[in-house]
C-alpha cells in the first residue's frame, strides 16, 4: 500500500482539576509531547483546537470540564504491507498471518493503513459481516492474528483472551522462575519466535524461564507515558522464555504467553537481559530509550503459533509460517525447527 493522504482527524481532550486555569499552550505541551511547544503554539494560532465550537488561542485559560476538540489536518501514512495469508476462515472466525510492517489499530501516525481499515474496505459487502481484530500485535511483528466477524464471536474470544490475563495474574509475585513443560495450561496458548543478541540470554540451549513481572506506565519525554516493566501498579503479565539455538546473527528464542500485555514480550526480554535483536527502544534491564517510540521497527519477532480450547468445541491449533526476513537472520539454525515445537 503506497503513501497516501487521509481525511484527517479529531482528538478529544476533557480538561481535568489537575490542568484548570492552565493556557490552552501549556496544556497541549505537557498533555501531548510528542509535538513541542513551537508546534502546538503554530496549530493553536492555525485555529486547530477548538473549544465549544470557537477556536483556541495559545493564552486562552481552560476551565475544569472543558472539552477540546483538535481537528488534525490530513497527512500523508507511510506506506505499509497490505497482503497477507489466510490460515482458517469458518465464517465466524478469521485467522491470518499478519505481515511486519502493517498496524493492527488506527494509532501512532497511522489511520487508514491498518488492518482494521484493510478489512473493512474489503469485506464491506461480505454477507457474513466485517472481520475485526480480537487481538493486537504490534506493528513490526508478523504472524498469527485472530479476527471475529459477529459479535458473539467476538464477545466469546475477548473473554478467553481477557480470561488468560486475569488467571495469570494469580501465584507468585517473583521475577522469574524455572520451568518445565508441565507449565502449559489454560484455554489460549501464544508461541512467538524471536532473535536476541548472541548468549544475552542466561540460559542454556533448551532451558526455559518463566518472567512474571508486571507491565504498567511510566512517564516518557515525547509520548507523556509508555509501556514498561515493573512500575508500581503494573499490572500481571507472564512470559516463559526458551532459548532453542544459535544462528548467524543471532540467539533464537521461544516465547510463550498466556497474558497480552502491551509490547510485553518486548518488554520482558529487555527485563531478563536479552532485548530482541534491533529493538530500538526498550535496553537491557527493561530502560526506555527516550528517543524513540514503540512504532519504530528494526526488530524481528513472528507469532509463530496460537492454540485455542474451547469446552465442547475442541482444540484450534493456528501456525504462522516464518517471514523469509526472519529465517535469513536465523540461518545457521535448523529450518525444520520453525514448524516444530523447539
Amino acid at each position: 500500500m503506497q503513501p497516501s493522504l487521509n481525511q484527517g482527524w479529531t482528538y478529544r481532550d476533557r480538561v481535568g482539576p489537575t490542568d484548570a486555569g492552565k493556557t490552552a499552550l501549556a496544556f497541549y505541551s505537557s498533555r501531548h509531547r510528542h509535538s513541542d511547544a513551537v508546534c502546538w503554539q503554530q496549530r493553536l494560532l492555525q485555529g486547530q483546537v477548538l473549544r465549544a465550537g470557537r477556536p483556541l488561542g495559545p493564552e486562552t485559560p481552560l476551565h475544569r470540564g472543558d472539552l477540546l476538540l483538535w481537528r488534525r489536518p490530513p497527512w500523508l501514512e507511510a506506506a505499509v504491507p497490505d497482503q497477507w495469508q489466510v490460515l482458517r476462515d469458518d465464517g465466524d472466525l478469521l485467522a491470518l498471518d499478519k505481515p511486519s510492517g502493517l498496524p493492527v489499530m488506527p494509532g501512532g501516525g497511522f489511520l487508514e493503513h491498518t488492518l482494521l481499515r484493510l478489512l473493512q474496505r474489503r469485506h464491506a459487502d461480505d454477507p457474513r459481516g466485517v472481520p475485526v481484530p480480537v487481538h493486537r500485535l504490534g506493528r513490526h511483528t508478523s504472524g498469527v492474528m485472530l479476527c471475529a466477524r459477529s459479535a458473539r464471536a467476538r464477545a466469546r474470544l475477548s473473554r478467553l483472551f481477557r480470561g488468560c490475563s486475569e488467571q495469570a495474574g494469580d501465584g507468585s509475585r517473583e521475577g522469574t522462575a524455572k520451568v518445565g513443560r508441565a507449565a502449559e495450561w489454560g484455554p489460549l496458548l501464544k508461541r512467538y519466535r524471536a532473535l536476541v543478541p548472541h548468549n544475552a540470554l542466561p540460559l542454556q540451549c533448551g532451558e526455559s524461564r518463566v518472567i512474571r513481572v508486571p507491565i504498567g506506565l511510566r512517564p516518557h519525554p515525547l509520548l507523556g507515558r509508555i509501556w514498561c516493566a515493573d512500575p508500581p501498579g503494573g499490572r500481571p503479565a507472564w512470559s516463559r522464555i526458551t532459548r532453542l539455538g544459535k544462528a548467524e546473527a543471532g540467539d533464537v528464542a521461544e516465547v510463550l504467553i498466556r497474558t497480552g500485555r502491551p509490547h510485553q514480550i518486548r518488554i520482558h526480554l529487555a527485563w531478563f537481559g536479552a532485548p530482541l535483536l534491533g529493538d530500538p527502544l526498550y535496553r537491557v534491564g527493561g530502560a526506555v530509550d527516550p528517543d524513540h517510540a514503540p512504532g519504530d521497527g528494526g526488530y524481528h519477532l513472528h507469532a509463530h503459533r496460537l492454540t485455542l480450547v474451547e469446552s465442547g468445541s475442541g482444540v484450534l491449533k493456528l501456525e504462522a509460517p516464518a517471514p523469509q526476513a526472519l529465517i535469513a537472520c536465523a540461518a545457521g539454525w535448523l529450518p525444520e525447527s520453525w514448524g516444530g515445537d523447539g
